[in-house]
């Protein structure tokens, strides 16, 4: 049996998802690492008060290490990592990401890899677009491997027309452990609810499709979950309980007749960009209604595990027609879909031969 990589990660956190979207997909891939016999210490910096809303406590599957959020205290983690088989730069760590971005690459040597991970692909791609000056254009052909959560050819097409050696989509999974089916909890009881962070490029998105769909039915209730609304007009018939802690993750997809799922603009307009919180729902057994996207039958097949809307107004058709027994179904369907074909165990066998193809210098293409 072929030994175990030793990875080292530098990313916005593993323990909380506060600010921080990412998370489950980084214990989900880090996991079903460990799983396969792969071990892993995430590094973190103390920033955005992500250690004070911890949604886990320190894991057994990895070693979780958090920095002061400040030169020398990259510069100690940076060291600490030096020896690791596989150095991971996440993209959006939120503070000293230029700084990270160029140290990792100086941790190169024979035998290693130095893989940037890019969490937001289509952000990352239009900033490199937009600004020939960017740190990052000069960084990027250095790395072993581009690997992203999401974008397929769109996205991977791009990246290597800005020079990287490789590019490869690992996507977001199932975690079967951690998202399941759970009884109804009054508290979390809506005909429609959505769990996002407010950004700037999906606040126009959440007003068309879910804000607009609740003035549209004022008789029915709308939840909306995540950090950021609270200074937000909303309609009536929404109610705002702030940010979800990673626990009520079940029980808030459980409780809801329908489950919105908004992409942002920049990954609906690259397509191949399900986001985490579609496989949560999903393995809850929840009914998903999405914003339109390129390459979504990839993931689900619309109209059998997935509903499709165009805009706000259809989103209000979609929920007048959808009874809770045909809600019930399209959820069960989708739930078999990501249970069959999209969990992290699938997605780490893809990580692990991924790297043991780059360590072996061969062509990943």
């Amino acid at each position: 049996m072929r030994a175990g990589f030793n990875l080292a990660f530098f990313g916005s956190s593993l323990v909380s998802a506060y600010w921080n979207g990412a998370a489950t997909y980084y214990r989900g891939i880090i996991r079903g690492l460990y799983d396969l016999g792969h071990r892993t210490t995430f590094y973190e910096p103390d920033a955005f008060a992500r250690q004070e809303h911890r949604d886990i406590e320190n894991p057994d599957w990895a070693l979780d290490v958090v920095f002061p959020a400040t030169d020398d205290g990259m510069r100690r983690s940076l060291y600490q990592a030096k020896d690791a088989d596989v150095i991971v730069k996440t993209s959006g760590v939120g503070v000293l990401d230029r700084e990270l971005e160029t140290e990792v690459l100086n941790l190169k040597r024979p035998g290693n890899l130095v893989v940037f991970w890019d969490v937001d692909a289509p952000a990352t791609l239009d900033r490199l677009v937009q600004d020939e000056t960017d740190h990052f254009h000069r960084l990027l052909p250095e790395f072993d491997l581009i690997l992203t959560y999401g974008g397929g050819p769109p996205v991977v097409k791009a990246y290597k027309d800005l020079g990287a050696k490789e590019c490869i989509p690992i996507y977001n999974g199932l975690d079967p452990s951690q998202n399941f089916p759970v009884d109804l909890e009054p508290a979390f009881n809506a005909d429609l609810s959505f769990l996002g962070n407010r950004l700037p490029d999906r606040e126009a998105r959440v007003e068309d499709f879910f804000c607009t769909a609740a003035q549209l039915l004022p008789e029915q209730r709308f939840l909306l979950a995540g950090s950021g609304w609270q200074d937000k007009p909303l309609p009536a018939n929404v109610n705002y309980i702030g940010h979800l802690f990673t626990k009520d993750l079940n029980v808030f997809n459980s409780s809801a007749r329908a489950v919105l799922n908004i992409n942002r603009m920049s990954m609906a307009r690259y397509g191949f960009s399900p986001a985490t919180r579609m496989f949560e729902a999903a393995g809850a057994g929840a009914c998903l209604i999405t914003d339109r996207w390129q390459g979504l039958d990839h993931f689900l097949e619309p109209e059998q595990e997935v509903l499709v809307a165009n805009n706000g107004a259809e989103v209000a058709a979609i929920l007048e027609d959808l009874d809770p027994e045909h809600a019930r179904q399209i959820g069960e369907a989708a739930r078999q879909r990501v249970l069959a074909s999209h969990t992290y165990e699938k997605r780490a066998l893809e990580v692990q031969a991924v790297l043991r193809s780059a360590q072996n210098g061969h062509n990943l293409a």
